[in-house]
């Protein structure tokens, strides 16, 4: 899937609470790319947003605080799975969002990474916000089912979905291996044509 914290959200009316809060997270999110979790402070925030910094401690508290309402705003935005026809298709367009999100320059996304790894609060959240994504692109393998594509409509979505994208955060996170325009496509048919051999179908037992 796009990378859940790389967007943000529209911006709706609501008055001077929502509007402190789209500086605010703006501002997280340009001091977070351009200094990383270490630079990333409540007075920095507060400086660049143009937000007196008691509002940022009343409201936020720390910088866990800010962390998770940033993605939090993530899960805000109206994102939808790609729904080009087929099963490799979609897995494909899913894992090219995946690898510009991971591959521009700064990169939030990966910023956002790394500050969960010192935030528990921010950890939570990711974790959350990952999991409603993967749930929101099941539907790529139930239209796949439902075409025929799949050699049986009870299959692991979830494992699929992972064995798809899992390629792109190893190479380009784990490796920093320089981005390969082949591998979203490459790792997308890889997942399918184990799909089809029945890798990821449910058993029985795994389905009461």
């Amino acid at each position: 899937m796009t990378d859940p914290t790389a967007t943000t959200p529209d911006r709706r009316p609501g008055g001077r609470t929502a509007r402190v809060r789209a500086q605010v997270l703006d501002a997280v999110r340009a001091e977070l790319t351009e200094s990383g979790h270490e630079g990333l402070t409540m007075e920095g925030v507060a400086t660049r947003a143009g937000v007196h910094r008691t509002t940022v401690y009343r409201r936020w508290r720390d910088v866990g605080g800010l962390l998770v309402d940033v993605i939090d705003a993530a899960g805000e935005v109206d994102w939808q799975p790609p729904d080009t026809g087929s099963l490799r298709g979609d897995l494909t367009a899913l894992n090219q969002e995946i690898q510009e999100s991971l591959v521009v320059q700064p990169s939030f996304a990966l910023a956002l990474m790394a500050a969960s790894f010192h935030s528990e609060q921010a950890a939570r959240a990711q974790r959350k916000l990952w999991a409603d994504r993967y749930a929101q692109c099941e539907i790529l393998v139930d239209r796949a089912g439902g075409r025929g594509e799949l050699p049986s409509r009870d299959t692991d979505a979830r494992a699929l979905l992972i064995t798809a994208t899992a390629p792109l955060y190893h190479q380009l996170v784990l490796l920093r291996t320089d981005p390969d325009p082949r591998l979203p496509e490459r790792a997308a048919a890889a997942a399918v044509v184990a799909a089809v051999a029945g890798a990821f179908a449910v058993r029985p037992e795994e389905g009461d």
